[in-house]
Parts: structure tokens; C-alpha cells; sequence
């Protein structure tokens, strides 16, 4: 609709009247077009799947924490936080909480330390990158459940890497130590690095480092020559050049390899369980391995349910914020 015109006498012209608003036209709803009905059509399938075995599921499971559901007789009766209470003063549970936050720790700067740099080292145009581009990467085509019973093996404390350093005058008992370096007293445990939790972050970083290497070559090869070029032209060395320019540009890079391993490990159960189990006083104990023996093997599934709902919540912990800042950084 055009707005009304009124006579200008000095112009002596017809000039539009602005304070006149044009009539808002209701917005009209689009239509979906044959493409992109049959692209619901095709996803439907796993849309429904996904809500029912993963999101029911998760719900259902947060349901049972809640319940008096401990024994092999259903029990859904509306238990409180009885069940989150009791793993919170249970001392194989802190035990769990400690064994994570070290190993977690200890897991994520060693791949993040050995990734980085054997990528910066491949980084240099080796004549055999490829070949050993394969021998990095080929750890990760094994389960967990592999490198586990591999490393068993060869950390044993009677046999396999032993028998080396027993030339040395070395005998380490690997994941049989119930050391804690340092004994510290908080609830119910000695809270500090448990010994033989070192045995087992040699066997996780192992198979993930090649992850790790894979994406901090990718982001390598993402950078200029240009910038390269350009820093040694200002007098920069080849030192200050990664410490300053190229790892501070690999920073995004390093933010997803933390997010991920986080994930690895606040949930990791096949490795523990294949290479150590529980261990000597639960030194190697994780609440993976924990929630297993708990519901399938005590049948306290209430207890079960709690565990799993604590380790989602402490992944989610990880991952909502990233996902939530990476939507942001697309839009």
C-alpha cells in the first residue's frame, strides 16, 4: 500500500506523507517443498529410535536411581536420594572419583603433549611420513578391550617390560601398586596420584595419541606458508615461531582433543576392565567398572542407576559448553 501524498508549497510538489505507516502484512508460513519432505521422511526413522533407546532410556535410568529397586525383585517405589547419598559416603566410590580426576588428567596432557609434537615433527616434510603416519595411526584401529590385555601382558610384574629392567635393578609392580603418592586424608580415602593408575594412562595414551596426531597435522597443514614465511622475515626463529604463532593458532585444535579425550575417559570402562579390573584397594577402580559390578553383578540396580546418572552428568559437564559455544561460532 502506498502512503498518502499531500502538497508541498514551497516545492510546490506532490512529496510522500511519512507519518502515514504502511499496513504490516501478516507473514505467510512457507511450505515444505517435495525435497524436504522426504528428507523427514528418511529421518524420521532414526529420530524416533534415538528419543526411545537413548533420551527414554536415559530417562528410565534416572527413574531407577530414584527407586528402592536393589535386588533382583522390581522395586520402583520412590527411594529420595538415598542411593546418590550412599555412593557419596561409600569408599570404593571416592576411590573412583579420585582414580578419574588423576586419570583424566594424567591422560589428557600426555596426548595432548606426544600428539602435538609428533605432528610438528611430521609437519617437516619427513621422506617417510606416510609409513610413519601408519605406525602412529595404527593403534587406533584396536578396541580398548585389545590394548588392554596387550599391555597386561607387557606390564605384568613378573614378566614382559619387568624382565628388562630387572637388568637395571628395577622392579616395578606396575598396576599391582597400591601406592598413593602423596597420602592425603579426605573422607574416607588417601586422596593423591595412585602408582599403578600410571600403568594404565600408558596403555590409553598409547592407542589415542594417533588421534591426537591426526588432528593437531590437520590444523598444521591448515596454516599458510605464508605466515611462516612472514614471522622469518621479522627475525623470528623456528622456536619462537611455533611458541608464539603456530601453537597459539592451534588453540581450537586443542580445545576439541581435550573435549573429546575428557569424554574417553570419564567413561572408560573396556580398558580398565580388560587390563587391571577394580585392582588392589580399587587403586585402578573406575565408576564404569563400578556401575557394571554393581547392577549386573550384585543386581542393585538403584545403585547402578545412580552411578550411570553421575557419570552422564559429569561428561555433560564437558561437552554442553562446548557444543553451546561451537553453535555460537558457526551462527
Amino acid at each position: 500500500m502506498e502512503p498518502m501524498k499531500e502538497y508541498d508549497a514551497t516545492k510546490q510538489s506532490i512529496v510522500p506523507n511519512t507519518s502515514v505507516k504502511p499496513i504490516p502484512q501478516p507473514k505467510r508460513k512457507k511450505k515444505l517443498n517435495i525435497d524436504q519432505i522426504y528428507a523427514l521422511l528418511f529421518i524420521s526413522p532414526s529420530i524416533i529410535l534415538i528419543a526411545i533407546f537413548v533420551y527414554g532410556f536415559i530417562g528410565w535410568t534416572g527413574y531407577v536411581s530414584f527407586s528402592n529397586w536393589n535386588s533382583l525383585v522390581p522395586d520402583l517405589s520412590f527411594a529420595g536420594v538415598k542411593n546418590y547419598a550412599f555412593l557419596f559416603q561409600d569408599f570404593r566410590f571416592q576411590a573412583d572419583l579420585r582414580n578419574t580426576v588423576f586419570f583424566t588428567v594424567l591422560f589428557i596432557g600426555a596426548v595432548i603433549l606426544i600428539g602435538q609434537t609428533l605432528a610438528i615433527l611430521l609437519d617437516q616434510k619427513l621422506k617417510q611420513e606416510s609409513l610413519f603416519r601408519n605406525i602412529f595411526f595404527f593403534p587406533m584401529a584396536l578396541s580398548f578391550v585389545v590394548t588392554g590385555v596387550v599391555w597386561q601382558w607387557l606390564l605384568h610384574p613378573s614378566t614382559g617390560i619387568n624382565l628388562f629392567l630387572e637388568k637395571f635393578g628395577l622392579d616395578s609392580r606396575w598396576y599391582t601398586d597400591t601406592t598413593i603418592i602423596p597420602a592425603i586424608n579426605i573422607g574416607k580415602i588417601e586422596f593423591g596420584l595412585p602408582v599403578a593408575t600410571i600403568a594404565v594412562v600408558i596403555a590409553a595414551v598409547w592407542q589415542m595419541s594417533g588421534f591426537s596426531i591426526a588432528m593437531y597435522l590437520a590444523g598444521l597443514r591448515a596454516i599458510p606458508d605464508e605466515v611462516r614465511e612472514a614471522a622469518r622475515m621479522d627475525g623470528a626463529t623456528e622456536f619462537q615461531i611455533y611458541r608464539k604463532i603456530i601453537i597459539p593458532l592451534l588453540t581450537p585444535i586443542t580445545m576439541s582433543v581435550i573435549i573429546i579425550m575428557a569424554h574417553i575417559s570419564l567413561k572408560i570402562f573396556d580398558l580398565i576392565y580388560a587390563m587391571t579390573g577394580p585392582g588392589a584397594n580399587f587403586v585402578t577402580d573406575v565408576p564404569g567398572v563400578y556401575m557394571f559390578e554393581t547392577t549386573f553383578r550384585a543386581n542393585y540396580y538403584g545403585n547402578g542407576a545412580a552411578i550411570a546418572i553421575i557419570m552422564l552428568v559429569s561428561v555433560a559437564i564437558f561437552i554442553v559448553p562446548y557444543l553451546i559455544s561451537s553453535r555460537k561460532g558457526v551462527s
